[in-house]
């Protein structure tokens, strides 16, 4: 943390001039979409019988405050207190009208015996589980159906243990797809903030069928060979604001997905008007992703003020044949990246499908993307955009790029490289693919420069 800390103060110091926006701008926020709620009613899960020695077994304390809160329903809420200490429980579900408080020092943590945990139905978007067919494992903290909720405190801690979960997808032992760490279905007004999230056994926050969520000022840590841990992943989901965060994961940091494949286009629910500003982290994956689920669509995404170190790529717009929905108006910038793989990637080639009844007619549409005000240093491949054939990329918008690669004399894999695919671009380094040289004033991108 010392490390990232230094270089986040060098790099604010050695700021690009594209970028001092960040610094100068007056803080934006969309958090206001869901004000915080002040409620008078408190319990603590000690009131439940809860005990924080990190041995003690607390679902049922869990379990009840939740029912308390549920069935006598106090005027404004709840909150739920949970003190210092370590409250080893298994997974539990959240009701409407609460606050689960961390105080500093406190730990919620998912028990590693595996053998009891509760199982669901597949998602009906994504027609069975994400690994694997049929059910899928309830997520570690859960929510179906609710509203008004919040999930803050003072930086305390839900670790999901998530090792126990790793090795059995490595050893291909697991019967059923793995469980998020946080899971919020069919839910609105929605808040997460303050808080550190560790070691997820799969995605971390998971938003899907969800409206008015607030993503701010979190911590989400699983080393990076921890698989599939994807830290902010909304889905199929509307008016979202992840803002303010610290993400370093084994996969992308924020996902924004809609379903895949013929169940996601049948179930037919868009992700859109989704917002991811200041965030900062590492990963072997993407920072920036759209996909590659994403057949109900996506749409009206904006990404900006991004700080990335250590990635595998910077950014990644990612679907494939039999996708379906579309992929529409997302705008990506402010971008800073260190050492990366690849600067930029746009492909229609990317991730499986559920089974094979895809159909391979059912070709997404992916237009309007505008890629701008992009700095990186040690980035060893600039950027590959590779279309469908018959359904090319439309409108890929790039301005502003300065993507640098390893040494001053590197080799020319950090150039572009680009197929079915339009657009334009003004001041992009090193020069973009032929497909992106438009200087048509009349094109799709004039108003983007």
């Amino acid at each position: 943390m010392l490390r990232f800390v230094v270089s986040v103060f060098l790099f604010f110091s050695t700021i690009p001039p594209i970028l001092n926006s960040l610094a100068l701008t007056e803080m934006i926020t969309c958090s206001g979409m869901v004000p915080m709620k002040y409620r008078n009613d408190k319990i603590s899960i000690t009131d439940f019988g809860g005990v924080g020695d990190g041995r003690t077994l607390n679902t049922k304390a869990f379990q009840e405050a939740i029912y308390r809160i549920q069935h006598l329903r106090r005027r404004g809420g709840t909150l739920l207190y949970i003190p210092p200490g370590v409250y080893l429980t298994e997974s539990f579900n959240l009701t409407s009208h609460m606050t689960l408080y961390l105080a500093r020092g406190a730990v919620i943590k998912a028990t590693q015996d595996t053998g009891n945990w509760p199982l669901i139905a597949p998602l009906p978007s994504y027609g069975r589980g994400r690994e694997l067919p049929g059910g899928r494992y309830q997520s570690f903290i859960h929510a179906d159906g609710v509203h008004d909720v919040i999930i803050t405190g003072e930086n305390g801690t839900i670790d999901g243990q998530g090792g126990v979960w790793w090795n059995m997808w490595r050893q291909r032992t697991l019967q059923f797809t793995r469980p998020s760490l946080i899971e919020f279905m069919n839910s609105r007004n929605i808040i997460i903030s303050n808080v550190i999230f560790q070691n997820s056994p799969f995605w971390n926050i998971h938003p899907v069928y969800c409206s008015n969520v607030v993503i701010r000022y979190v911590t989400i840590l699983a080393p990076s060979d921890s698989p599939n841990t994807d830290g902010i992943d909304p889905d199929s989901s509307s008016h979202v604001c992840i803002e303010d965060s610290y993400i370093s994961t084994g996969d992308d940091l924020v996902s924004v997905k809609s379903g895949w494949d013929e169940y996601g286009i049948a179930f037919g629910r868009c992700s859109s008007d989704i917002t991811i500003r200041r965030i900062t982290g590492s990963s072997p994956f993407a920072g920036i992703a759209v996909g590659s689920e994403t057949s109900g669509g996506v749409e009206n995404v904006l990404a900006e003020h991004i700080n990335l170190f250590n990635m595998g790529l910077g950014i990644h717009v990612k679907t494939n044949i039999g996708r379906g929905g579309f992929i529409r108006n997302i705008t990506i910038t402010n971008v800073f990246m260190e050492n990366s793989r690849k600067g930029i990637k746009i492909a229609g080639d990317v991730g499986g499908h559920p089974d094979d009844r895809f159909n391979p007619n059912a070709l997404p549409v992916v237009k309007g993307i505008n890629i701008k005000n992009v700095w990186g240093v040690k980035v060893q491949q600039a950027g590959l955009i590779k279309g469908l054939k018959n359904s090319p990329f439309t409108g890929i918008c790039l301005s502003n790029i300065n993507l640098h690669s390893p040494t001053p004399t590197g080799p020319r894999s950090s150039s572009w490289k680009c197929s079915d695919v339009s657009g334009g671009s003004h001041l992009v380094n090193p020069g973009p693919c032929s497909e992106l040289c438009s200087t048509d004033q009349n094109d799709s991108c004039s108003s983007q420069f």
